[in-house]
Formats: C-alpha cells, structure tokens, sequence
C-alpha cells in the first residue's frame, strides 16, 4: 500500500497494532468479537504481538500470537511503500524469533501447531541470548566455508564496544558470520589465571 493507504500511521508497527484492535458487535449469527494488543514488537521484517480477545463484558478469553511478514520500503519509486502478511501461531510460522516479551503473555494453547511454534521460539531464544565474552572461543559443529575458500569450525571472539569480532585461534584474520547467535555453536571459556603474589621480604 501507499503511504496514504497507511494514514494516518506513519510505521508498519502503528499501523499493524491499530488493525489487531477492535471491536466488531454481534449482528445476526455473527457473535461479537474483540482484539486489544498487549504487546508488540517489530523488528524490520516480521511483527509479533500478544493479541487478547475479550468478551462484551471485556473479560478476557485467551491470549494469542499474531506474525506478520513485513515489506516496509519508503523510498519505493512506486510509491507502494508497505506490505504484510498476517498468521496466527495456530498455523505454525516459520518465523519464529519472537521477543519473550511476547510470549509470556500468551495463555495456555493444545493446538499442536502453536505449541510447535512456541518450542521453536524458545528454541532460538536459547540461541539468542546466549553471551558470547571477549576472548572466548566459540566451535561450530561442522566448518563453515568463506568467500576466500578456507574452512574453520574454531574461532576465538574479540569485543571491542559493542561490536564483535572473529579470528582464528591464534589470532589471524577477520571473519564475518550472518546472524551469529542464531547458529549453533558451543562457547569454550578461556581460563583465567591467578596472578601470583609473593609477600614482601
């Protein structure tokens, strides 16, 4: 859609967080339904909110997940800046990085699609959250190969700041990985040696 067809939200989030709250009233055999988003997160290509439906009273039912894939482009020279596709955790996403933000505020759920989903997002939260130190070496399961042609399983972790860096174990070179904490891979700690004190004369 085009940046009028988002008015008046200026980002995928505002808009997508305004389409999951409402309130349709029973009409005929169609019962009354309400969302309210409780939390929500997006994180340039996919959405993730905590969706509660509610009854007329506003009681709540249950707590679900809402992913939407997003397109977001505002410099599109065709002006259609925006787009998604929306699921719920019932129909099993393959996205699944959702923040634990997110997912502790999900209710209870027996629909095996959901629950496969919420496994895999922990999953990948284990990943994710792991913290890798200055001088750790990490060991990924096979070799990865590089644009140079050399393979390396072994790379010990440089922090300087925020910013990571790879090298061999030795210290050589500088490697770059795509969405390192999404990888498996075992952290080996270096250990710290004591300094030795010896007591004056």
């Amino acid at each position: 859609m085009t940046r009028l067809g988002m008015a008046p939200y200026e980002t995928p989030k505002a808009y997508l967080d305004a389409q999951l709250t409402y309130e349709r009233p029973a009409t005929g055999e169609t019962p009354f339904r309400a969302l309210r988003v409780l939390k929500s997160v997006y994180s340039g290509s996919a959405y993730y909110a905590a969706v509660e439906l509610y009854d007329e009273s506003g009681a709540r039912l249950y707590v679900t997940a809402i992913i939407c894939l997003v397109r977001w482009n505002p410099k599109a020279a065709d002006g259609h800046i925006f787009g998604y596709k929306d699921m719920d955790e019932d129909m099993g996403p393959c996205e699944a990085a959702c923040p634990r933000s997110v997912l502790e505020l999900l209710t209870s759920s027996t629909h095996p699609h959901a629950l496969d989903w919420r496994r895999r997002c922990y999953r990948m939260l284990e990943l994710t959250e792991r913290t890798i130190a200055h001088g750790d070496l990490i060991r990924f399961p096979e070799p990865m190969q590089f644009t140079d042609g050399s393979r390396h399983a072994d790379f010990k972790v440089r922090r300087e700041g925020r910013k990571l860096t790879l090298t061999l174990p030795d210290g050589r070179g500088r490697f770059k990985i795509s969405r390192l904490l999404e990888r498996r891979f075992e952290i080996i700690r270096q250990p710290k040696v004591a300094r030795t004190f010896f007591p004056a004369a």
